[in-house]
């Protein structure tokens, strides 16, 4: 029986396509195991949006080369890198036994038999509409929709390691959703590379196929409690999706919509397709019909020709949004994409400078957002236990991290109202409250008074 160990990095779908991968092995009688030191197996999925994820896969698999010299580890690699030249280059120089592409991870089988490489574009059907066994013990799960992606922008390498847009059909999607909600999943997130051009691949609509609006309505009434949905492109974005979200009770008010960059000049030049005054029509859609939407967005900072005037609009789109989060990144020049093969790269101290300029004024909208719900009373699903001992740790509808104590009468996990007491600009501090609106006495911890100390909730 082959002891398998399986890594991750990068996004949602990455952590979708190992779980489908892990269900494949399981199927083929291998042996799941916690560690790199009990596997005879280990395989690597891999991200290449970024440089980053690209020299830690390095610095793994130099470990994993020594390991397969002195016991005969098997190295694998799935993923975005191992589609492109670079990834081969580097599974060839760290001794890498199985390179899987993001078209062929249901050969993982054959791959492994042979300890051979199979990788490309080529999305066989059933890849398309392979329905993983549900997540065991598990609240919350991912669903994909559609793989690929039919944008061009220019600093994303997604096109190139993913291939075009192709679109899960309805019935498919919802036979997983159906096995998600039979294993006892409260919460789905939707995963798409642009969640908001479902149905319409390679720019012409799939007869039989919703729109992405639709498909959420679709979605609300299989009874599922909570919808979540990424990642949202703005020239997709319609206000229907807007009126959806409002009209179906089981979609979370969270919107995650990246916006890259405030300047139009910038966002030509990444051809992302729409401009900043188009931007911000969609956020009053989504205001007009959702006022209290949680609002996040990706940021990158120091796209190459990137001004300091061009800066300071992102600086002030922000202001004007004011998002309750983001994600913020330095660019990172990718081999294979238009902006690495034409652009000059920014130098990297002015990149690190506007970043922690930018980072500044996400705290102070953070904090702001995140102190306007100390009061109130949110719906959020535990996962279970926290860092620190005695407490519970989950996320709200808006996707806030939370943090509370245990409570009489309130399991590790499960979906509970929790009134805020506490906020900083990256998580919410509260209590698990009863019908009532009570809070439920907390349960007795093993280090009571070290708790009291460390409690983040003295805080208040």
């Amino acid at each position: 029986m082959v002891r398998a160990h399986l890594i991750t990095y990068g996004c949602q779908m990455n952590e979708y396509d190992t779980h489908l991968v892990e269900s494949q092995l399981v199927s083929l009688g291998a042996d799941l195991v916690d560690s790199i030191d009990e596997a005879d197996f280990v395989l690597v999925n891999t991200c290449a949006v970024r440089g980053k994820p690209v020299d830690k896969v390095r610095s793994l698999l130099g470990n994993l080369r020594q390991q397969k010299a002195k016991r005969g580890l098997v190295i694998g690699m799935m993923g975005c890198l191992a589609q492109l030249e670079e990834g081969q280059q580097i599974a060839r120089k760290f001794e890498v036994d199985v390179l899987l592409g993001p078209g062929s991870l249901l050969d993982i089988g054959a791959a492994l038999e042979s300890n051979t490489r199979f990788w490309g574009l080529q999305f066989k059907d059933e890849l398309h509409d392979h329905i993983p066994p549900a997540p065991v013990g598990r609240l919350q799960a991912h669903l994909t929709i559609m793989r690929g992606c039919d944008h061009h922008c220019t600093y994303c390498i997604v096109p190139t390691t993913r291939g075009p847009q192709v679109s899960r059909t309805p019935g498919s999607i919802l036979r997983e959703l159906d096995g998600l909600l039979a294993a006892g999943v409260r919460e789905v997130t939707l995963l798409g590379q642009n969640v908001n051009a479902y149905g319409i691949d390679q720019g012409a609509r799939i007869t039989g196929i919703p729109s992405f609006a639709e498909l959420l309505r679709l979605v609300g009434q299989s009874g599922i409690e909570r919808i979540k949905f990424t990642t949202s492109h703005p020239m997709n974005f319609t206000e229907d999706v807007a009126a959806a979200m409002a009209e179906t009770p089981a979609v979370c008010e969270f919107v995650h919509l990246p916006v890259q960059s405030g300047s139009n000049t910038v966002l030509r030049r990444m051809a992302r397709e729409y401009t900043r005054e188009k931007y911000l029509e969609h956020i009053a859609q989504i205001r007009r019909h959702m006022p209290g939407a949680v609002l996040a967005t990706d940021i990158i900072v120091g796209f190459p020709g990137e001004t300091e005037g061009e800066f300071q609009q992102t600086l002030d789109l922000y202001d004007e949004v004011g998002y309750d989060s983001a994600y913020m990144f330095i660019y990172s020049a990718r081999p294979g994409t238009p902006s690495y093969r034409h652009f000059a790269d920014l130098p990297r101290e002015v990149k690190t400078e506007r970043l922690q300029r930018l980072i500044v004024k996400q705290k102070d909208w953070s904090q702001r957002r995140n102190a306007g719900k100390v009061g109130t009373v949110q719906n959020v699903l535990l996962r279970g236990d926290a860092h620190e001992a005695g407490f519970l740790e989950g996320h709200s509808r808006g996707n806030h991290p939370v943090v509370v104590p245990k409570a009489l009468g309130a399991d590790t996990a499960g979906i509970y109202s929790v009134k805020i007491a506490h906020a900083t600009p990256h998580m919410l501090y509260g209590q698990i409250v009863g019908p009532d609106g009570e809070a439920l006495p907390e349960l007795p911890r093993l280090l009571p008074e070290a708790a009291a100390v460390s409690s983040p909730l003295v805080m208040v």
